[in-house]
């Protein structure tokens, strides 16, 4: 099939070079000159395993090619997938600017029937919006549908989700749309679910917000273990074997973070609040969140006795493993606390640090733990890469100027640590 993709981003870009994997004839499309050329050399914009192999592959069978230009996407596909970005506005509620100024584009160059959806994560009735843009400037109802094909794809492993979803939803007025986008996915053989617009829609929100819901009530209960004695990941392994519960996102930690959870647990709650509806549970999940990683830095400065000349190192930085997005990223919130009351940084991340390098240049930054713990007054594990795991606790324990570690993950086994004389706090015990 004949397939292009506006916006190069995690989704858009994702989207394209599996697309294109699958044997149809793919055209990424991006207005940002730079991003276009580094792209037709292979070169991709973000970090994500496996992409850079997949985007050689595509250009070099000729089944994928990188433009600049909406027109010449329209005219060579009959699928305009819309995967640019809807962050959130100043009110928190998802910015439509540039799925709206996507949508004008389209709406000059079709020149056939085409279906038109709507990758992006948009609130309910978007599809509506679009659908409005294309009739208001001529473009006339028999030349095109809109569809909400919502994506459920996780930063880190982002390819492996789109290959092997749990299930595919596209939302659709239209037979003979729906019908287009089940022949593109067959390959895939997962679950179709198809709905109307505003049920495609809502289930993307519904399912990010309910996943937020399950790592906040943990984060809650680990509040609640560290005041009680009890041990959250106890309490968490209990629940999770109850097979109406399930043990997927019962881990305790910092928070969640990154570009999905955050922005659709608002885009949700803003969503409500324009349709005349209170959503007080999600601002309750919000608030606990965002609490959980001030909780942490409260405990370190604690034991600390005060951030003033301390040394905090920070192992991680990504607000994920397996990625270089930093987008509400744990450690950006960390490192702005420890600098404001005086204290210094020393962090390291495998693939992120030039991201962090832009927001704080005055931290420093070093290659390796061992690096990071040397003269180092804490250790504290923000992100759990691999190469964080195996550490040589006797090591750390000579290097550090205090022997002291807090785990943000949960990651380490207490007593390797405390076997080394290494202080070591976590959450939710």
């Amino acid at each position: 099939m004949r397939v292009a993709v506006i916006g190069t981003g995690y989704v858009g870009l994702v989207t394209g070079v599996v697309l294109a994997q699958l044997g149809n004839h793919v055209i990424c499309v991006d207005n940002d000159p730079e991003k276009v050329k580094k792209l037709r050399q292979g070169i991709p914009p973000i970090y994500e395993p496996d992409v850079e192999d997949l985007l050689k592959k595509g250009l070099a069978a000729g089944f994928l090619c990188i433009s600049d230009s909406i027109e010449e996407a329209a005219e060579n596909s009959d699928i305009i997938m819309i995967a640019v970005g809807t962050p959130p506005g100043f009110d928190g509620a998802p910015d439509m600017t540039a799925v709206k100024a996507v949508a004008s584009e389209i709406a000059k160059s079709i020149k056939h029937y085409t279906v038109i959806v709507n990758k992006s994560t948009v609130p309910v009735g978007s599809g509506d919006v679009v659908e409005k843009i294309l009739l208001d400037a001529g473009v006339k109802p028999d030349m095109f549908d809109v569809v909400s094909n919502p994506e459920f794809l996780r930063e880190g492993s982002a390819v492996y989700d789109t290959l092997h979803p749990d299930r595919i939803v596209i939302g659709a007025k239209s037979k003979e749309a729906a019908d287009k986008l089940v022949e593109l996915y067959h390959p895939l053989g997962s679950p179709v679910h198809i709905t109307d617009l505003a049920s495609a829609e809502l289930i993307k929100y519904a399912s990010n917000s309910f996943l937020a819901t399950k790592i906040s009530f943990i984060n809650a209960i680990s509040r609640i273990c560290e005041l009680s004695g009890a041990n959250v990941g106890d309490v968490a392994k209990g629940m999770g074997a109850d097979r109406r519960i399930g043990d997927q996102f019962l881990q305790a930690g910092l928070g969640w973070g990154g570009s999905c959870l955050p922005k659709d647990v608002q885009g949700l709650i803003k969503t409500g609040e324009r349709l005349g509806y209170n959503f007080e549970l999600l601002q309750a999940v919000s608030d606990i969140n965002e609490d959980q990683t001030a909780n942490f830095v409260r405990r370190l400065e604690r034991r600390l006795g005060g951030f003033e000349e301390k040394t905090i190192g920070l192992l991680g930085l990504a607000f994920k493993p397996n990625t270089d997005d930093i987008r509400d990223a744990k450690s950006l919130v960390i490192i702005k606390e420890i600098l404001s009351k005086g204290g210094k940084v020393r962090a390291s991340d495998p693939i992120a640090e030039k991201n962090v390098r832009q927001v704080f240049p005055q931290i420093t930054y070093l290659k390796s733990a061992y690096e990071v713990a040397k003269g180092s007054d804490a250790l504290l594990l923000v992100t759990e890469w691999s190469e964080f795991r195996g550490l040589d606790w006797d090591m750390i324990a000579l290097l550090l100027k205090q022997k002291i570690v807090f785990d943000g993950r949960r990651v380490y086994d207490r007593g390797a640590l405390e076997k080394s004389g290494i202080e070591y706090h976590t959450i939710g015990s």
